[in-house]
């Protein structure tokens, strides 16, 4: 007698029988059946088990990808993640006290915290033409060279975790470290807006995701199919004036964002 319960699996739609493979590999990883480092059987075998095509069970594994559950090692296969995802702490990041007792960035701040090792290469510096959303959250002239832009590569553990790209009014960052250097020196960048009569009192930040460009797929060495999340920072000061500007685009299998927040009465 046919158990009706649950569909014939050769009969499946491939979306759903996808998702379904999915699920039960994801269980194997949390109950610990698969272990950090563990090699996933190869499509071919995840095929045979589950009874669908290669196709579904490649679509599968990259959803796991996708989670941050797995990654895929060139000529080697797909291996059970060791690391867990890099959480943005949004409220801590910012805060004053964390940064005069590390004397670091946020990111790197962040990093250490949860015993990684944290590396940033500054790519890019120079005064520009900013982007119309740029302008219209700093107030600044969409039409001429009315912002220094930094373009910033973040990595831990040697791996690419997101690219930050920076702008600051010319009128803040004109003849200083803001507009000329890396070398941003103890408190790294938000104690030079200090410096520059701007502490950092409260943020604006816009969640949003879409499919990364080919340059960022290159950058962040991200998996086919694997989605950013991009994070639009808007750094305000004492006065409620923003001052900068940062697009952080995040790898989504890699990095989570973990906010606290008041709520309002």
């Amino acid at each position: 007698m046919t158990d009706n319960r649950f569909p014939d699996p050769a009969s499946t739609p491939g979306p759903v029988a996808s998702r379904r493979v999915a699920a039960e590999l994801r269980a194997a990883i949390q109950s610990g059946a698969l272990s950090p480092g563990d090699k996933l059987p190869s499509e071919r075998e995840l095929a045979e088990t589950h009874q669908v095509a290669r196709n579904t069970a490649r679509e599968a594994i990259r959803q796991l990808s996708e989670a941050g559950l797995v990654s895929a090692q060139h000529g080697k296969g797909v291996f059970v993640r060791s690391k867990p995802r890099l959480m943005r702490f949004g409220q801590q990041r910012y805060s004053k006290k964390l940064r005069d007792q590390t004397g670091v960035s946020p990111f790197q701040a962040e990093v250490t915290a949860q015993n990684r090792v944290p590396n940033a290469i500054l790519t890019q510096i120079g005064r520009v033409v900013p982007p119309t959303d740029v302008a219209e959250r700093l107030d600044v002239d969409p039409d001429s060279e009315s912002v220094v832009r930094r373009e910033n590569w973040y990595f831990a553990d040697a791996e690419p975790m997101q690219i930050g790209t920076t702008y600051i009014p010319w009128t803040i960052a004109e003849g200083s470290v803001l507009a000329l250097s890396d070398d941003l020196g103890k408190g790294d960048l938000y104690a030079r807006f200090e410096d520059k009569g701007h502490s950092i009192t409260s943020t604006r930040e816009e969640v949003t995701a879409r499919m990364p460009t080919p340059e960022e797929v290159r950058n962040l060495m991200l998996p086919a199919g694997v989605p950013v999340i991009v994070v639009l920072h808007t750094g305000i000061d004492q006065n409620g004036k923003p001052f900068e500007v940062t697009e952080f685009v995040m790898r989504s299998d890699y990095m989570g964002l973990d906010y606290t927040m008041p709520v309002d009465q």
